[in-house]
């Protein structure tokens, strides 16, 4: 049984979790951390069950593939530990964490959060009456609980509106599943790449076919 604890607030992960070179190692780490936003004054977030890693140049599921620059994704050749945020059908905001060092452009999808506070605040957001899965579980869905969007990304991870927290949490290996990412068909063989990692038996977990 995993134990949660009440957030500390503030101490946000430092610059050097993100500056490190392997992005999947980072985003087996990021299993257990905790996202917080803060927007318009209301603390909300929760802990992550879900990532998916992004090795920039050399994947072909990445907005950087080839070194591949846009207005769009100019912030994932930046420094570590600030938000990529981009839109996909013009509906959901999904929100990644740059890493590495500067022109490397990793990044790790966060996918789905365990909600742990502000939970009134996200059900409101999600227009949700009750708590259940389909507050988080699923990173389009965790991204409007929180009060994240497009206008956020390059913000740093350091506060005061977006960090992550690290609450000492010990994820046991036994307990983390690995297998291909979601919605990425189009990047052929590095489409099978096992870079999707999340918390095994975890209800928050989002769906293989999510409606974000």
């Amino acid at each position: 049984m995993l134990q949660h604890h009440q957030p500390p607030h503030f101490q946000p992960i430092p610059q050097e979790f993100y500056a490190r070179p392997h992005v999947e190692t980072i985003a087996l780490e990021l299993l257990g951390k905790y996202l917080f936003s803060n927007i318009s004054g209301v603390v909300a977030g929760g802990m992550i069950v879900e990532t998916e890693a992004y090795s920039g140049h050399n994947d072909a599921a990445s907005h950087s593939s080839q070194g591949r620059r846009t207005k769009r994704t100019e912030v994932m050749f930046g420094p570590p530990g600030v938000a990529y945020v981009y839109l996909i059908y013009g509906i959901y905001s999904l929100f990644n964490v740059v890493t590495n060092v500067e022109g490397a452009a990793d990044a790790v999808l966060i996918r789905a959060l365990e909600p742990a506070e502000g939970v009134e605040e996200m059900k409101l957001r999600r227009s949700l009456t009750k708590v259940e899965p389909r507050l988080t579980a699923g990173p389009g869905l965790l991204t409007q609980a929180l009060g994240i969007n497009t206008a956020h990304t390059g913000l740093p991870l350091a506060g005061p509106h977006i960090w992550l927290e690290d609450h000492q949490l010990q994820i046991p290996e036994e307990s983390i599943v690995a297998g291909p990412r979601v919605g990425v068909a189009y990047a052929g063989a590095d489409a099978l790449l096992p870079r999707r990692f999340s918390l095994r038996d975890n209800k928050w977990v989002s769906k293989a076919n999510p409606k974000y």
